[in-house]
């Protein structure tokens, strides 16, 4: 049983096996626990943010089939090499959804258990993964995916945060990221959504293929989006606007900035490092910079980096987490 549950977490069952695996933990609580256990610790072990650390998690890997032979049920943190860039908490829930074949027999009844997955990525980190239908999933600082073990009649993810997709393609089934206010659809396709809940605005920005942004209540209203055209959703409005595409290399852990106001970088930085900035003197917001800086450089490089360009005071206050700029 255990050798079927690594196959599950892997993906590399059958339909008809994933639907008996799936039938026995319905009526099994003690196998169902085992399962969510096994789909924790496989999410954390699946994810790999930097290219560097694939060799590490192939190591992880071997000590999950370990644990899984020594049937070991805790759920473990897992420590990445000295390479790593984050450590993500995966919080893993499971609800059950039964699907019925209109029958007598009850061995005739098909029973479907999905567990609900959610990945947060700690602030000043970011996260690499594999959803279960093949699509490629990175998520930037203080994002939240939340994403169900295997699709089954629709791939839709729930998405707080920025994340970039490359959808593995499938014509029956459209992609779907909802972020609480829009939800984008696509079939096959490369796109970013930028949906901090801090933020006053939700982006989407289009690398190749085809995506459709729209309100749930209104899909037939919604605005298709060609390769290189960027979406903003404020309010009720959905806008065709301008991104700079080099702002997509926070996947590599860069953050770029062209021409842009301190405020609107002070924004981000809130969001990207979970911390309040404050500025005392409003001038200071009107400078405008251009530069890369590394994410895993810090908040408090990347003021001290700005600092040097247009003069300002820097204090950070640990235990209210803030930074207070001023003349």
């Amino acid at each position: 049983m255990d050798e079927k549950i690594i196959k599950y977490c892997q993906g590399n069952l059958s339909k008809e096996e994933q639907d008996q695996l799936l039938k026995e933990a319905y009526k099994d609580p003690v196998l169902k626990s085992r399962i969510i256990d096994y789909q924790h610790l496989h999410s954390l072990l699946e994810l790999t943010p930097e290219r560097m650390d694939k060799e590490q998690g192939r190591i992880n890997y071997a000590c999950f089939r370990k644990l899984v032979n020594a049937q070991k049920r805790k759920v473990m943190l897992i420590s990445f090499s000295r390479y790593a860039a984050i450590i993500v908490i995966a919080f893993v829930s499971a609800w059950m959804l039964a699907s019925y074949y209109f029958s007598g027999n009850l061995a005739e009844q098909k029973e479907l258990i999905a567990f609900q997955q959610e990945l947060l990525v700690p602030a000043g980190q970011r996260a690499e993964l594999t959803l279960p239908d093949g699509t490629k999933v990175w998520l930037n600082a203080g994002s939240k995916l939340s994403y169900p073990s295997f699709f089954e009649k629709e791939r839709k993810v729930f998405l707080s945060g920025e994340g970039f997709f490359n959808v593995a393609k499938n014509e029956k089934v459209p992609f779907i990221v909802s972020t609480g206010t829009i939800d984008v659809k696509a079939l096959g396709t490369q796109f970013n959504v930028f949906c901090y809940p801090g933020s006053d605005y939700t982006g989407v920005y289009l690398q190749q293929g085809s995506v459709k942004a729209y309100f749930p209540s209104s899909e037939s209203e919604g605005i298709i989006l060609s390769p290189e055209q960027y979406l903003v959703q404020k309010g009720k409005r959905l806008e065709l606007s301008t991104m700079d595409p080099d702002e997509l290399l926070w996947r590599q852990g860069i953050y770029t900035f062209k021409r842009q106001k301190l405020g609107s970088i002070i924004k981000k930085l809130e969001l990207y490092y979970d911390v309040k900035i404050i500025v005392k003197d409003p001038e200071i917001l009107n400078y405008e910079y251009v530069g890369k800086f590394r994410q895993r450089d810090g908040v408090l490089e990347i003021l001290r980096l700005i600092q040097r360009i247009h003069k300002f005071n820097i204090k950070k206050d640990d235990e209210l987490n803030q930074i207070v700029l001023s003349k």
